[in-house]
C-alpha cells in the first residue's frame, strides 16, 4: 500500500491509536505475544493488514520491519515496534521510546578469515551490506571513504561472489559468517534488538501512555519472580538479607511461633542460588512463582 492511500485509510479510520507491528518472522511473533500479554487483542486469523481492539481503541498494523520506522516517522501511524538496527537506517523522524528486550542482535563488520582487514583499513574498499545508511555514518565517523554495496539479502556470500571485500550484516549467532568462511572485526557498530518507536517530539496522549506503563510491567515481570517460604525466625534476617524484595519482603505469622512465612520479589537471574542459600538457613516450602505483569 503506498504513501497516499495510507493517508486516506487514516482519515478513514480517525480516533484509533495506531500501532505498527512486524507483519512476520520473530520479530513479529515476539511483538504480538507481549502485546497480548498486556492484554490487547492483536492477533491475526489469517494475513489481514488490519485487527482493531475495539475495546482499547487501537488498530494493530501489519507492515514489513523495515517500513515501519517510514510510517511513524511520516506521522501516519502513531508508534511502531521494529529492530533498532532497521529504525536508525532508515534515516526516518523518529524517537526510540521503550527497549523491548527480544530481537537482540549485533550489527558488525566481518571479513574473509585470515585477512588481516580491520575497519581501519577499509578505505577504497567494497563493502556489502543491507544497511547502507548505518555503515555510512559509521564509516565517515571513522574518517574512511569506502564504496558501500547494497544488497538485500545473502549479504555474507557477496565476497565470495567478488561483490565485495567485507561486509557489515545484522549478527546473532555468528555460525552463518563462519560457515561463509568470515569472521568479525573490530568492535561491533551498533547493539540492536526490539523497540518501540514514536515520531519526533510527538505529543503525549493517553493510549501511547497506557501502551508503554502496560509494556512496561510484562518486561519488569519477565526479570522477577515471587518467591514464597517459610524460615525460623532465628534466621529471618539472613533470609531477608536475600530476598529484600522491591522495597521490603512481606513477613506473615504461621501456627508455629518459632517460624516466619516470608514473600519477595526475587530477581530469576541467579534465582537457584538464592533457593541453595534459603535451604541452607533452614528455609522449607520454598516457591517461586511466574509473575505475569507488575508495576513496581
Amino acid at each position: 500500500m503506498d504513501l497516499y492511500r495510507w493517508v486516506n485509510f487514516r482519515k478513514r479510520c480517525g480516533g484509533m491509536f495506531k500501532l505498527a507491528i512486524p507483519n512476520k518472522g520473530a520479530l513479529s511473533d515476539a511483538a504480538v505475544a507481549i502485546l497480548a500479554e498486556a492484554g490487547y487483542r492483536c492477533r491475526r486469523h489469517s494475513r489481514e493488514l488490519v485487527v482493531r481492539d475495539a475495546e482499547h481503541a487501537v488498530e494493530f498494523i501489519y507492515l514489513r520491519p523495515r517500513d515501519i520506522a517510514i510510517y511513524v516517522g511520516e506521522g501516519i501511524i502513531d508508534a511502531g515496534i521494529t529492530g533498532r538496527d532497521l529504525a536508525m537506517d532508515s534515516d526516518a523522524d523518529v524517537a526510540e521510546g521503550l527497549a523491548l528486550n527480544f530481537g537482540r542482535s549485533r550489527f558488525c563488520y566481518a571479513v574473509p578469515q585470515g585477512s588481516g582487514l580491520t575497519p581501519a583499513d577499509f578505505g577504497g574498499k567494497r563493502i556489502a551490506t543491507s544497511y547502507p545508511l548505518i555503515v555510512e555514518k559509521d564509516l565517515a565517523a571513522r574518517g574512511v571513504e569506502a564504496h558501500i554495496v547494497r544488497l538485500d539479502g545473502a549479504v555474507e556470500i557477496s565476497i565470495e561472489l567478488g561483490v565485495a571485500d567485507a561486509i557489515a550484516d545484522v549478527v546473532e549467532s555468528g555460525r552463518t559468517l563462519v560457515e561463509a568462511g568470515l569472521e568479525i572485526v573490530g568492535e561491533p557498530i551498533l547493539q540492536s534488538e526490539a523497540v518501540l518507536i514514536t515520531r519526533r517530539k510527538a505529543a503525549a496522549n493517553a493510549p501511547l501512555e497506557a501502551l508503554v506503563k502496560r509494556i512496561e510491567g510484562i518486561l519488569v515481570a519477565r526479570e522477577y519472580v515471587l518467591m514464597e517460604y517459610v524460615v525460623p525466625v532465628a534466621q529471618q534476617a539472613e533470609a531477608c538479607a536475600l530476598t529484600p524484595g522491591v522495597k521490603s519482603p512481606t513477613l506473615s505469622p504461621v501456627s508455629d511461633p518459632e517460624w516466619i512465612a516470608v514473600a519477595a520479589m526475587v530477581k530469576r537471574k541467579g534465582l537457584n542460588g538464592i533457593i541453595d542459600q534459603l535451604a541452607s538457613l533452614g528455609a522449607r516450602g520454598i516457591i517461586a512463582h511466574d509473575i505475569r505483569t507488575c508495576r513496581l
